[in-house]
C-alpha cells in the first residue's frame, strides 16, 4: 500500500460539507480484497480490538487495505473524543487506486490520526506491534492542545447556532466573526471593541482600585510595595489579614489571600514578585464571587471555592490532591471545565497554618484547604449564583466595567454573599478582568451551567444579523471570468464596495491586490476578510475546490455557466463531463437557504444541479421557448430569456425587460455568449437583492476592454481591420468565438492559436478543426508553457485537427506568441478580421494595444 497524496479539505467540498483529510492510495492486487490476505483481519483486530466496521458508510463491496485506511482513521478520531462521523473510500478509474476521505475536526489531529491508521495497517501487515492506547492518548493530547479552549469554543458554537460564519485567524484564540465589512473578531473572551487603554487600566490593580473608588465602588484598601519589609509595614498599617498580589497579573497567578503571618507574607511575596510589581491590600473575609457583565448586563455568576480536599482517616494529604487530580474532568490548561489542584510552596504554607504537612492524614470529613484563592485555573471550583444576585450587586459590578471601559467584564467579588448589598456586608470589588474565562459560567463544578457564548455573540450581532455579506460563486467551462466581472461590476455600481476574486487576480473596491490565477479557496478567504468590502464575488474553479474545498461554508447565489469536455478532463480522476458537474455543482449545494441557483437552462448537465440546491433557482437560455424555462416560469418561478432584442427577467406575472441595444458588451445582441455571460450577471445581481434601475444603469456602463475584461473578446482596430483578442482554450470556447466572429464583418479571416498542453490531445485537435472551418489563415504557436508536453507536441496535435478543414487556406508555425502576433497583424489589409487566441493575457494585451496604437509593426 503507497499513499502518493494527501489533502486537507479545508471547506465543503466534493465529498461532503465537512471538512476532511483527502488521500490518494494505490493498493497491489492482494490488497484490494481482504480476503486475499491470510490472517489479516484476525492481525488487524487484535491490534485494535474496538476498531468496527471496515467499511464505515455501509456500501457494499470489496474491502481493500484503503478501506481499512478510511475506518482505522475514523475510528481512532472518534475514540479520541473527537465529534467525527463521515468517511468515504472511492475507486478511481485506475485499478487498485482509491480515494480515501475521512472527517477531521483538527486539521493536526485528523493528520495524525492518519499516519497512527497507517503504522496500524503495517503493523497488521508484518504481524508487528501497535500500542492503541498510547496513539489515542497522543490524538488526545493533541486535539486538547490545538482545538479552541472553552471559552472561545462556547462563543464559537454560540455564533455557529445563529449562522454567522466563523474563521480561526491563528492556532490560538482569535476568530473572526462574519465577512467583510461586517466582520467581528475576539480573541478568547476579549472583543474587539475592547480598548488598550480600558485592558491596560484592568491589568493594573491599583490604578483599578483608585479608579472605582472614586466612582463610588466599594474596594479594599492596600497599595504597591517595595519589598518584603515594605509589605509587612503596610499589613500592619491595614491590619492582618491581607492579601499578597502582583499588581498586573491574571488568573490567580501569584495570589495569596488571608495571609496572618510574616513568614506565610514572605512566601507570598515572592510568588507575588515572579510575576511583577507586588501590592498588599485588607484581605475582605467572606466568599470569593466572579461577576460576569457582557455590555449593560450581568449575565452570570458563580462562587468560586479555593481548592480543597476532604479527609478520609486514611490518605495523607499529598494523596489526597492526587486523587482529586485524577477526576478527568481536570486538565493541566485550561481546555477541560476543571484544573488540577497546585501542590507547590503555598500550598504547603496553607497547610502550616492549618497545623498539617504533606504527609498529615487528616481526619474524615475535615476540610483541608491548598490555597486561599479561589481561581480554577489553580484548581478551585465553582457554584452558579446568577440567580442569587442582588441587583444592588449587579449594579456595582456594571458599574465597574463601565468605569473601567470594557464592554466584556469579569469583576471579582469578596463578600459574604451576593444577596444583598455589598455595603451591607463590608464586601467590594478586588479586580476586574479585561478577557474573563467563562469555564466556570459554562460547566461549574455545582449548579446550572449558563450559556454566556450566547450573551457575547448576542452584544456582537444584533438579533436577525447573521455578519454575512452577499457572496456570489461563478463556476463554469466558459465565460465565468467575464460573469463574474459583470456581477462585480453591477455591485459596484449599486454602491457597495466589492471584493472579487477571478483568473487574473484579487480586487477589492476596483483596486487590484493580488495578482495572477486567483480563483481558489484562500483568496476567497482573503476577500471575506477584508473590512472594506460590502459583497463578494469569487470566479470558483475545479482546482481549487479539489485541492481545498470551498473557501466559505455558503454562498447567497452560485451561477452555473456551462460544463464542457474541454475543461481539464483526465486530470486529478475528474475524466468526464459528468465527473465534472458533480464536482462543480458544490457550490450550488451550498446555496443558503434564501439564496438562489443560477443556472443555464439549455445545458442539460447544468439543469440536472437544480434538485441540488437548498434554495430558489434562476433559470437563463437566450430562447424564451426553451422548455425547462417554460416550465418553470409557468410555476411562477424566477427565469431570464432573450424576446427580441430585449432580455426579459420574469417572475410570475412581472416582468422587467433589458433592451440588448443598451448592454454594450452584446454588441446589440450580436455575441451570443455575451448575452449568455450577461443573462447569469443579472440573476447574480437579482439573486442579490439589487434594484432594477443599479442593474440597467450597470449594464450600459460595462465596457468589453482589455482593462474591464482582460482577454475576453477584447475588439481592436489595427489600420481599419478588426482584431479581437479572447483568452478561449477550449473546443465549447471555440464554438462560441466562431459564433460571435461570423457576426462580424471580416473579408479575410485569420486566427492566432496554441493549445494548453494539460488538455486531452482529442481537446486539443478539435479546437483547430473548428477553426479550421471558420478561417482562412491559421498561425500556430507554442506555448510559454508546455504543462508537461515535449517540444513541438502541441504544434502537431494543432496540425492534426486540421486534417480535414475544409476553409483554411494557409497554415503557418511560428515559435513565440508575439512573434506570431506580429506575422498575423503584418498580414492585415483594411477590412480583415483576426483573431489572436492569447496566451500571456497580460503581456499580449499589451503588446497589441501598443501595436494598435503604433499602427505599425517593426520589421524583425
Amino acid at each position: 500500500m503507497d499513499v502518493s497524496r494527501i489533502r486537507a479539505l479545508r471547506g465543503p467540498n466534493l465529498w461532503s460539507r465537512h471538512t476532511a483529510i483527502e488521500a490518494v492510495v494505490a493498493c497491489e492486487p492482494a490488497e484490494r480484497e481482504l480476503s486475499l490476505l491470510d490472517g489479516f483481519e484476525v492481525r488487524l483486530r487484535k491490534l485494535f480490538p474496538t476498531l468496527g466496521p471496515l467499511r464505515p458508510d455501509g456500501r457494499p463491496g470489496q474491502i481493500s487495505l484503503a478501506h481499512v485506511l478510511e475506518a482505522a482513521t475514523l475510528a481512532l478520531q472518534a475514540q479520541a473524543g473527537c465529534p467525527v462521523t463521515f468517511s468515504r473510500t472511492a475507486a478511481t478509474v485506475e485499478a487498485g487506486i482509491y480515494q480515501v476521505v475521512v472527517e477531521y475536526s483538527e486539521e493536526a489531529v485528523g493528520k495524525l490520526a492518519f499516519e497512527q491508521a497507517r503504522a496500524l495497517v503495517d503493523a497488521a501487515l508484518n504481524d508487528g506491534s501497535f500500542d492503541v492506547e498510547a496513539s489515542l492518548a497522543a490524538l488526545r493530547e493533541l486535539d486538547e492542545d490545538v482545538r479552541l479552549g472553552p471559552s472561545t469554543g462556547s462563543i464559537v458554537t454560540a455564533a455557529a447556532a445563529r449562522g454567522i460564519p466563523w474563521r480561526r485567524l491563528t492556532q490560538g484564540s482569535l476568530v473572526q466573526f462574519g465577512w467583510g465589512a461586517k466582520q467581528r473578531r475576539i480573541w478568547a473572551a476579549e472583543v474587539d471593541t475592547t480598548s488598550a487603554v480600558a485592558e491596560s487600566i484592568a491589568q493594573d490593580k491599583d490604578l483599578t482600585k483608585r479608579l472605582l473608588a472614586a466612582a463610588g465602588v466599594p474596594v479594599p484598601i492596600g497599595r504597591p510595595v517595595t519589598d518584603v519589609d515594605d509589605a509587612w509595614v503596610v499589613a500592619q498599617e491595614i491590619g492582618l489579614p491581607v492579601v499578597c498580589k502582583p499588581q498586573d497579573g491574571n488568573q490567580g497567578k501569584g495570589v495569596t489571600v488571608n495571609i496572618v503571618s510574616r513568614e506565610h507574607l514572605a512566601i507570598a511575596y515572592k510568588a507575588a514578585a515572579e510575576i511583577g510589581q507586588v501590592m498588599v491590600e485588607k484581605y475582605l473575609p467572606g466568599n470569593d464571587f466572579r461577576l460576569l457583565v457582557v455590555g449593560d448586563k450581568l449575565v452570570a455568576a458563580a462562587r468560586r471555592d479555593p481548592p480543597h480536599v476532604i479527609g478520609d482517616g486514611v490518605h495523607t494529604v499529598r494523596e489526597l490532591v492526587d486523587k482529586v487530580n485524577a477526576d478527568p474532568r481536570r486538565g493541566e490548561g485550561h481546555a477541560t471545565s476543571l484544573t488540577k489542584i497546585r501542590f507547590d510552596d503555598i500550598a504547603i504554607a496553607r497547610l502550616e497554618v492549618q497545623g498539617l504537612e504533606p504527609s498529615s492524614v487528616p481526619e474524615k470529613g475535615r476540610r483541608v484547604i491548598l490555597r486561599n484563592n479561589a481561581n480554577l485555573s489553580t484548581g478551585g471550583t465553582a457554584t452558579d449564583v446568577t440567580d442569587d444576585v442582588h441587583p444592588e450587586v449587579a449594579a456595582r459590578a456594571i458599574a465597574a466595567a463601565q468605569c473601567i471601559g470594557l464592554e466584556i467584564c469579569g469583576v471579582d467579588v469578596l463578600a459574604e454573599s451576593v444577596h444583598k448589598p455589598l455595603e451591607e456586608q463590608n464586601g467590594g470589588i478586588v479586580e476586574v478582568n479585561a478577557a474573563p474565562g467563562l469555564r466556570m459560567h459554562l460547566s461549574p463544578s455545582f449548579g446550572k451551567g449558563r450559556n454566556v457564548g450566547e450573551a457575547m455573540v448576542a452584544n456582537l450581532y444584533k438579533p436577525g444579523d447573521d455578519g454575512r455579506i452577499p457572496v456570489v460563486a461563478v463556476t463554469g467551462t466558459n465565460g465565468k471570468t467575464t460573469t463574474a466581472r459583470l456581477t462585480a461590476h453591477l455591485l459596484a455600481t449599486s454602491g457597495l464596495r466589492v471584493g472579487m476574486t477571478n483568473t487574473d487576480g484579487v480586487y477589492v473596491n476596483g483596486r487590484q491586490i493580488d495578482s495572477g490565477d486567483c480563483s481558489g479557496p484562500k483568496s476567497a478567504r482573503n476577500v471575506l476578510m477584508h473590512p472594506d468590502v460590502d459583497a463578494a464575488v469569487f470566479e470558483t474553479a475545479r482546482g481549487g475546490i479539489l485541492r481545498e474545498g470551498l473557501g466559505y461554508d455558503r454562498c447567497q447565489t452560485a451561477v452555473v455557466t456551462n460544463i464542457g469536455a474541454g475543461d481539464h478532463l483526465g486530470l486529478n480522476y475528474i475524466t468526464t463531463v459528468e465527473d465534472l458537474a458533480v464536482l462543480k455543482r458544490v457550490i450550488v449545494m451550498n446555496v443558503a437557504p434564501t439564496g438562489y441557483a443560477v443556472l443555464n437552462a439549455t445545458d442539460p448537465i447544468v439543469v440536472a444541479m437544480a434538485p441540488k440546491c437548498p434554495g430558489g433557482v434562476i433559470f437563463f437560455a437566450a430562447d424564451s421557448h426553451n422548455p425547462v424555462l417554460t416550465a418553470h416560469r409557468a410555476q411562477g418561478k424566477r427565469t431570464i430569456s432573450v424576446d427580441g432584442d430585449a432580455i426579459v427577467v420574469c417572475e410570475g406575472s412581472w416582468r422587467e425587460t433589458l433592451p440588448l441595444r443598451d448592454i454594450p458588451i452584446t454588441r446589440g445582441g450580436s455575441i451570443g455568449f455575451q448575452v449568455d455571460n450577461v443573462m447569469a450577471a443579472v440573476g447574480a445581481a437579482w439573486s442579490s437583492g439589487l434594484d432594477w434601475d443599479s442593474i440597467r444603469n450597470g449594464l450600459a456602463s460595462f465596457v468589453n476592454d482589455a482593462d474591464n475584461a482582460p482577454g475576453r473578446f477584447n475588439v481592436m482596430d489595427f489600420r481599419g481591420a478588426t482584431v479581437i483578442a479572447d483568452y478561449g482554450h477550449n473546443p465549447d470556447a471555440m464554438r462560441a468565438l466562431v459564433s460571435a466572429v461570423n457576426a462580424l464583418p471580416g473579408k479575410r479571416r485569420s486566427v492566432v492559436i496554441s493549445g494548453a498542453g494539460d488538455r486531452r490531445d482529442e481537446d486539443i485537435r478539435e479546437q483547430t478543426a473548428i477553426l479550421g472551418e471558420a478561417f482562412d489563415d491559421l498561425i500556430l504557436f507554442q506555448d510559454a508553457c508546455q504543462r508537461g508536453r515535449e517540444d513541438g507536441e502541441v504544434l502537431a496535435l494543432l496540425r492534426e485537427g486540421l486534417s480535414k478543414a475544409q476553409r483554411v487556406q494557409r497554415v503557418d508555425e511560428i515559435r513565440g506568441e508575439f512573434i506570431a502576433i506580429d506575422t498575423a497583424l503584418s498580414r492585415l489589409q483594411p477590412g480583415d478580421l483576426c483573431l489572436v487566441l492569447v496566451d500571456q493575457v497580460e503581456e499580449a494585451l499589451a503588446h497589441l494595444a501598443q501595436r494598435c496604437a503604433d499602427g505599425v509593426v517593426p520589421t524583425p
